[in-house]
């Protein structure tokens, strides 16, 4: 039902266009009522961003869960879910994207959705750089670097009409994020105090000395 609704919409969008286009001509076509169409979709609006609550879920359950030693590493491979959801209908994801350039609404709505993306990598960020000095800053310039990077090479790829490997594409925008902000020792999450090593380093010590003496710590411990 919620993907004929979407086919239904799509196809009235591109024969009249969105703004002629209202929700009783989308149930009309997929012959069904008002109601099953709000079951599934609040608004007009939604019906272009049908998977955008799923690839959010998606990344906030992946950030909870897992290792996360490196949390730029991190937040880069949720990125990556984005681009995997557009990957899965290459034809849908570029007649969604003309769509939107087409209707400054839907560009708005779109850059509502982007902005939750960034927040989630930032929350999370920010739970990890907590005992960190500037934490707070830091993740959350890392937070717009990775979806500047990633929406970079998305709609490249996506000006190219679906051409290309796009899971390369964004592979590579990432790397410059994680060149320019790689990883820092950061606080542990732990479970109590007994769990903490103090590591004293002179300033300007390279990483691998600090994890070094911080191995070392921990096997002395």
């Amino acid at each position: 039902m919620r993907d004929a609704l979407v086919a239904a919409a799509f196809r009235l969008f591109l024969e009249r266009g969105y703004e002629e286009t209202t929700v009783d001509d989308i149930v009309a076509l997929a012959g069904v009522g008002r109601r099953s169409f709000f079951r599934y979709f609040p608004s007009k609006e939604d019906v272009v961003f049908p998977d955008h609550e799923r690839c959010l879920a998606d990344m906030t359950e992946f950030l909870a869960t897992g290792a996360d030693d490196e949390p730029v590493r991190k937040v880069c491979d949720a990125a990556r879910l984005v681009l995997l959801m557009y990957a899965e209908n290459p034809a849908f994801s570029v007649q969604r994207y003309r769509l939107t350039r087409q209707v400054p609404g839907l560009r708005a709505y779109e850059l509502s959705v982007v902005w939750r993306y960034e927040r989630a990598l930032a929350g999370y960020l920010r739970s990890r750089y907590a005992g960190l000095r500037d934490g707070i800053l830091r993740a959350d310039v890392i937070a717009a670097a990775v979806v500047a990077a990633h929406n970079n090479a998305l709609r490249s790829w996506l000006r190219s009409d679906g051409k290309g490997d796009a899971e390369a594409a964004v592979d590579h925008a990432l790397e410059h994020v994680r060149a320019a902000f790689a990883d820092e020792a950061v606080p542990a999450v732990t479970g109590g105090p007994e769990d903490v090593v103090v590591i004293v380093a002179r300033r300007g010590a390279p990483l691998w000395r600090v994890v070094q003496e911080a191995e070392s710590a921990l096997g002395r411990g």
